[in-house]
């Protein structure tokens, strides 16, 4: 009975065993696995070969275009060109007093002033602090590009040739804090290596990138990756526009230059997230091409502006203002008196074209601008209600400081206050002691919000105590009693608010279920 029983276990494997086998192969055949997985054979028949620029295979997979390149001749031919930058700064060192109640404690009478004064004194000496950075060679006449933030401060800056051999002391030729750029010079008479500069509007993504540098002081380090991202907004300043990369950049690879595969450059490398893997970021050279010249004959940078104030259209938004791709840049306030009101730009208009070149997000429309030389006419397409209209606006020169939005008069009202329970709101005429109370720089035309209600529809769109309501519905509020007469005309399940915050002007939608 035993062997039996065993004889039927081995039967039923067999046919197990089978049964999977079946399964299996119809499986393969209905993905088209191969039984070949040698990649590194070169094999043709290998389901790892790749053959053609975007060629389909039968089963409809996408072909890569080329296997991983080789690096080795790219950083032997470009490594020379690529410089380490040393500065050295000189910082105070020590503090300014013993300690806080030392004048008039027992603590004086026992040691004396003169004994403390003399001690922390000596601690007040002048210290040098150093730091490296990279650079490249642009010019044969020494010219040499880095970052700003390497050079900042410095009372000497060394630049040290890739062999590591020749040494010489760089003099600050121009530099430029918004972009984070700097221009050197070195005097050597030695023929010099130099780079080419590409052009990054080309780059694509996942492309590759290889990057030199002196991080960490380990001068000729070269890595490679990909290109990441393009147009990375990350806060760094008011032109951001960054090429991101997974290639390794760390402390001192700073101004170094991030190159292609045809050994251009095509970014400066520049900044890096604490604590972030394979997250590099580097100023696209085509930013630094447009600057160039003036950082060369002027040593600053002169940029154009047209005194507006922008917002990025959200969803909501795009719908109030009826655009279906939402494509664009929403004008929120325009300056008085400067260019773009003498243009006839008005506040709610959504800039889709400057000077030729397409506006489809926020930071597209102060690059082209601040590219633009002032005293030039450029043409600015913009929707208007819905209507497509051409403007011509004469850029001006962009001050070194933000400029103020220009006072306008206070409104009044019969009424004081009013409350919109609906909305969760109360609204108060502006008066000079409100100003005061609040802050307020400038005197605007509209309704300060006195108070939001928690949970209320205006706390969750964002409004705040402090804020100041101007439009309802692109219809000018000076008091509460024009304030309570748009919000009775409104539509409540789509209301535009225009909203100034102290220097900042925006829209926004407010949608009121009853």
């Amino acid at each position: 009975m035993v062997e039996k029983n065993k004889g039927f276990g081995v039967k039923a494997l067999v046919l197990v065993a089978a049964t999977f086998l079946i399964v299996g192969l119809m499986v393969s055949a209905g993905f088209d696995i191969t039984g070949s997985t040698n990649a590194g054979s070169g094999d043709k028949d290998s389901p790892f070969w790749h053959e053609g620029p975007g060629a389909a295979s039968p089963s409809g997979a996408l072909k890569l275009t080329s296997p991983v390149p080789g690096f080795a001749d790219l950083a032997e031919k470009l490594a020379p060109a690529v410089v380490n930058v040393s500065t050295t700064n000189v910082v105070k060192g020590g503090v300014n007093m013993p300690f806080p109640g030392f004048k008039g404690s027992p603590f004086e009478d026992f040691f004396g002033d003169d004994f403390f004064k003399r001690f922390f004194d000596d601690n007040q000496r002048e210290l040098k602090r150093k730091s490296l950075g990279s650079g490249f060679i642009i010019n044969k006449d020494g010219y040499i590009l880095t970052n700003n933030h390497v050079i900042k401060d410095a009372t000497e800056i060394i630049v040290t040739l890739s062999e590591g051999s020749k040494e010489f002391e760089a003099e600050v030729v121009g530099k430029d804090e918004k972009l984070d750029l700097a221009l050197i010079k070195i005097n050597a008479k030695n023929h010099l290596p130099v780079v080419n500069l590409g052009d990054s509007e080309r780059l694509r993504i996942g492309e590759w990138v290889l990057a030199i540098g002196n991080p960490f002081g380990l001068g000729g380090t070269v890595t490679a990756g990909i290109v990441s991202q393009k147009g990375r907004f990350i806060g760094a300043g008011p032109y951001d526009d960054f090429i991101q990369t997974d290639a390794s950049i760390n402390p001192g690879n700073s101004g170094g230059p991030l190159f292609n595969l045809q050994g251009e450059v095509v970014g400066i490398n520049s900044v890096i997230i604490a604590g972030g893997q394979g997250i590099g970021f580097a100023i696209p050279i085509n930013s630094v091409k447009d600057i160039l010249l003036q950082l060369k004959d002027k040593g600053s940078i002169t940029r154009g502006w047209i005194g507006v104030s922008i917002q990025e259209l959200t969803p909501e938004l795009s719908s109030h203002f009826k655009l279906k791709d939402g494509a664009g840049v929403l004008i929120s306030a325009v300056t008085p008196g400067e260019p773009a009101e003498k243009a006839g730009i008005k506040a709610g208009d959504i800039i889709v074209e400057f000077d030729g070149r397409p506006i489809t997000e926020l930071n597209e429309l102060p690059r082209a601008v601040a590219a633009t030389a002032p005293g030039k006419t450029s043409k600015v397409k913009v929707l208007r209600d819905g209507k497509l209209k051409t403007l011509s606006v004469t850029v001006a020169e962009r001050a070194d400081d933000d400029k103020p939005s220009s006072a306008d008069t206070t409104g009044s009202g019969t009424k004081g206050e009013v409350t919109d329970k609906e909305l969760g709101v109360t609204v108060k005429s502006l008066t000079p002691s409100i100003i005061e109370k609040f802050g307020l720089e400038t005197q605007v035309k509209g309704v300060l919000i006195s108070e939001v209600v928690e949970g209320s529809a205006a706390s969750m769109a964002g409004l705040r105590s402090g804020d100041i309501i101007k439009e309802i519905n692109r219809k000018k509020v000076k008091n509460p009693d024009e304030f309570s007469t748009e919000m009775a005309r409104a539509d409540r399940k789509n209301i535009l608010f225009l909203v100034s915050r102290g220097k900042s002007v925006f829209y926004v939608t407010i949608g009121i279920m009853g």
